[in-house]
């Protein structure tokens, strides 16, 4: 699960989310409704994955209707493949950026070489196409033999270099200074933009969405701890993006970089950091093996969730190799797009990214809390401790607090941005 949450949304995404929606003031937002909303929206999802045993067709055909249920599971599964086709170029220029630090290496003379590489969109085109069909192979091979077994080794691995890196980078001189100024709150940052930004990091960052989740619940045994997973996994999560950001934004502020600058941002800045950090050759290029490597592992996570859902019976007559063909070749004409105008990448993951999974995760919370039965929803998620007031309480915030909260800010943000 941590495997799953942990990926390019705590080292590229969350950074510049940072630093486009101010600073701290984001980071204190998103904190907060990881803790209120998010983690408490994991345990309905994975609870409704695990009730149901389906992935999002056959989950919300069951709950909202043949109609209605097929409606939006096509839309969060759409959700899915684009906001997966973007995803998919961004871990082709880590990729790209881990080759170049192994074979060549950063400095002043060979900078322009790396950017002329990765403004190529032809180039990162075609080494997505790559990571694509790696990705196709894995899933392939199934959850247990493809996707957890390369979590075990690569998570722990991703952790350990990026502790390395975070020592080394608070020892730069002057960037105890900077990181304090930039931590201190700005409260008149705080507008709707940057409450929907905190919003739609918390719920990108742990997979929430109606999809994801659902699938990864139906997987789970009966006899499994929600909230202990949940809750783990949500800290897990919430550290991997705090530890990127105490080496990432540190250095940005020290080498005066454009902490505005959208999703390039970690493309602006690790080659800066890693040509003046002792070793830096050595340790950049683990980092960013591991980065590729974790990014991958969320990469992963998406394409099963629509094999798995174009796999259940009544929805399709192909069989499993024939589904994840068919994958190929609709990411393949997705990543296109992205790969040619990096530009739109930013868009795509504030519609996508932000809000329709967002939206999705208020549907499941919404199909958990009102059309299915309390007691059957409350034994899923804690079993036997189901009666106590602690279970009551949580039902009531599922069914009436997020929703409510999710749909306000939700509504809120698409009136101030078109107004």
């Amino acid at each position: 699960m941590v495997g799953v949450s942990v990926g390019l949304g705590n080292v590229w995404r969350f950074p510049y989310m940072m630093g486009q929606n101010g600073g701290s003031a984001f980071l204190f937002v998103y904190l907060l409704f990881t803790i209120l909303l998010a983690i408490p929206a994991l345990m309905s999802e994975l609870a409704l994955g695990r009730e149901m045993r389906q992935g999002p067709l056959g989950t919300f055909t069951r709950t909202l209707g043949p109609v209605w249920g097929r409606l939006v599971g096509y839309l969060l599964l759409i959700t899915v493949l684009v906001a997966d086709s973007y995803y998919l170029v961004v871990i082709g220029n880590v990729a790209y950026t881990t080759f170049f630090s192994i074979t060549v290496g950063f400095g002043p003379e060979t900078t322009a070489s790396y950017s002329t590489g990765l403004g190529n969109g032809t180039l990162q085109m075609l080494i997505t196409f790559g990571i694509l069909l790696i990705s196709l192979y894995v899933i392939h091979l199934g959850l247990r033999k493809g996707i957890e077994r390369s979590s075990r080794f690569i998570v722990p691995f991703f952790l350990v270099v990026i502790i390395y890196l975070i020592i080394n980078t608070l020892t730069i001189e002057g960037v105890g200074q900077k990181l304090t100024e930039f931590l201190t709150p700005n409260w008149s940052e705080l507008n709707m933009d940057v409450v929907f930004a905190g919003l739609g990091q918390a719920f990108f960052s742990l997979g929430l969405g109606g999809t994801f989740l659902l699938v990864y619940g139906s997987y789970m045994k009966n006899d499994q701890d929600i909230p202990k997973v949940a809750v783990s996994t949500g800290f897990g999560d919430m550290a991997s993006a705090l530890f990127a950001s105490l080496f990432i934004i540190p250095a940005i502020l020290v080498f005066n970089l454009d902490m505005t600058s959208g999703p390039q941002l970690i493309f602006n800045t690790l080659p800066e950091l890693f040509a003046q950090m002792p070793f830096g050759r050595v340790a950049g290029s683990l980092f960013l093996l591991a980065l590729t490597g974790i990014a991958f592992l969320s990469n992963l996570a998406a394409l099963e969730v629509f094999a798995n859902a174009l796999s259940e019976p009544g929805y399709t007559r192909l069989n499993r190799a024939q589904i994840i063909l068919l994958i190929g070749v609709i990411e393949a004409v997705l990543i296109v797009p992205s790969a040619l105008n990096p530009d739109l990448i930013g868009v795509l993951d504030m519609i996508f990214g932000s809000g329709m999974q967002t939206l999705g995760s208020a549907i499941s919370i919404i199909a958990l809390a009102w059309f299915i039965k309390k007691k059957t929803a409350l034994k899923q998620i804690f079993g036997d401790r189901a009666a106590g007031r602690l279970p009551r309480a949580y039902f009531f915030l599922v069914k009436w607090v997020i929703p409510a909260i999710l749909l306000v800010i939700l509504i809120s943000y698409i009136y101030t941005t078109i107004i």
